[in-house]
């Protein structure tokens, strides 16, 4: 648009300059031509009945008589010979004759013309000189006799004022005309762009049979089929990735829920073999105790399983209550024996209370306690206490830190991914996997998020945030 406007801008503008040079060309040469033949001629006329050589006398009726030719009295005329010289007007200084005029006057025989500004006035200046003709040599010879003329140019500075305000008249109209034109044109182009735009937003929100109406035979027509064609093979491939998901999805929902049955008799099974270890042989009890353990490991995978896999299906709803975070924690440590394994800070009773699933939230505080218990080292801590966020909101926040060896670098983006291990974070692997990820899908469907770091001083820091209900105000003591 801005250079649409622009060049329409300077077209105008060079044209109307070029016009008006023209015109104004043509009125100056037009009233230039006209003044020079009539002074010629009305000299003509007059110049035969001039006694030669003129006195002062002479030279002023001449002066006269030459301004007479001009109906509407506005020439002014100088008559100079020798050191004679008269004008028209009495007393008139005649300041309009420049020297240079002066001089091609006196130096040749050619009639001569110059515009000059006198103030904001400009006048034609025209100098002649009173030639003889002479008959037995039939030659031209210079009298001597020098007429200048000063004419005002008041008629044709009107025209030309005139010809400036036509040109802008004219200007103006055309220049909204062209954006006018520019505007159609920008919205012709605009339009399927912006429709463009707007199915890719579209696309880029999930709306994958989001279609363009393809018209005309145009780049835009050709680029709008090309989108289509695209966004169709983005649907395809995506109904294909989710039904292939999907079935992933049941497959494992499936299998956990096939295995839940003989996981619980063989669980009854090792139950009953650990009971009768103590009389078997050392070798026989060895692997009973091996199969106990695997069977429990088991039981414990394919539990994860059956939780993820509801996560994945959106069946994982929180069943929110209003509980003691505090008494919850501890709760935890004791379920599991760990309240002498892990140093725990945390506020008094009924000092800090939010909207949670006490189970989701149990299942939360085990992994990361237990994870550090397992791969980190002691002293574990586990603190609870709240804290303010931008805009006023309050959050409860959970961290648990050991003084182990911390999680390399390149590890720690991933430690929340399914089935990550890595060897350089645990020593050993005896969990699914699963324990974290689940962990972050907990605190997700609270709208919390965690988040896993290095303490300087060393070993990991896993840190929870829990939005906490906006209308308790917060306590003083808790700050």
């Amino acid at each position: 648009m801005l250079a649409f406007t622009l060049v329409a801008a300077v077209t105008a503008a060079t044209t109307g300059a070029l016009t008006f040079r023209e015109a104004r060309t043509g009125v100056l040469q037009q009233s230039q031509d006209a003044v020079i033949q009539q002074l010629r001629a009305q000299v003509g006329r007059l110049a035969p009945d001039v006694v030669f050589p003129p006195g002062q006398g002479e030279v002023g009726r001449l002066a006269a008589d030459v301004a007479r030719a001009d109906p509407s009295g506005s020439w002014r005329v100088l008559v100079t010979y020798g050191d004679l010289s008269a004008t028209s007007v009495q007393g008139d200084p005649f300041q309009e004759l420049t020297p240079a005029l002066r001089g091609s006057v006196e130096s040749s025989m050619a009639t001569v013309f110059q515009r000059v500004a006198v103030g904001d006035r400009t006048a034609l200046v025209v100098g002649m000189s009173v030639t003889f003709a002479e008959p037995p040599a039939k030659g031209v010879y210079a009298s001597g006799i020098h007429v200048f003329l000063t004419v005002p140019q008041t008629t044709e500075r009107a025209y030309v004022d005139a010809l400036v305000s036509a040109a802008e008249r004219a200007a103006v109209p055309a220049l909204t005309l062209a954006v006018l034109l520019a505007l159609l044109a920008a919205r012709g182009v605009l339009r399927p762009v912006r429709a463009l735009r707007r199915a890719t937003r579209s696309i880029a929100e999930g709306h994958l049979d989001t279609r363009l109406a393809v018209d005309g035979s145009d780049e835009l027509a050709d680029l709008s089929h090309t989108f289509n064609e695209t966004a169709a093979a983005l649907e395809k491939s995506v109904a294909e990735l989710r039904g292939l998901e999907a079935r992933a999805r049941r497959f494992a929902a499936d299998v956990s829920h096939e295995l839940r049955t003989p996981l619980a008799a063989m669980s009854a099974v090792t139950d009953v073999l650990d009971e009768d270890a103590a009389g078997l042989d050392p070798d026989t009890a060895t692997a009973v105790r091996l199969i106990s353990e695997e069977t429990v490991k088991l039981a414990r995978l394919v539990d994860d399983l059956m939780e993820i896999s509801r996560f994945d299906a959106g069946a994982a709803v929180p069943h929110l209550d209003e509980i003691d975070l505090a008494e919850s924690l501890r709760r935890t440590l004791d379920a599991r024996a760990w309240t002498g394994l892990v140093d725990a800070d945390l506020p008094a009773p009924a000092a800090l209370r939010g909207l949670v699933d006490p189970r989701r939230l149990d299942v939360v505080v085990a992994n990361l306690v237990g994870n550090a218990l397992r791969h980190g080292a002691r002293p574990v801590a586990l603190r609870l206490y709240e804290a303010g966020e931008a805009g006023g909101a309050r959050v409860a926040v959970i961290e648990v830190l050991d003084s182990g060896p911390g999680i390399p670098d390149d590890v720690l983006p991933y430690v929340f991914e399914r089935f990550y291990k890595s060897d350089a974070a645990r020593t050993r692997t005896e969990g699914s996997g699963l324990g974290l990820a689940i962990t972050a899908e907990n605190v997700r469907v609270h709208g919390g998020t965690v988040r896993a770091a290095n303490r300087p001083e060393g070993g990991a820091v896993f840190t929870v945030r829990l939005p906490l209900p906006a209308d308790e105000p917060p306590r003083e003591d808790q700050w």
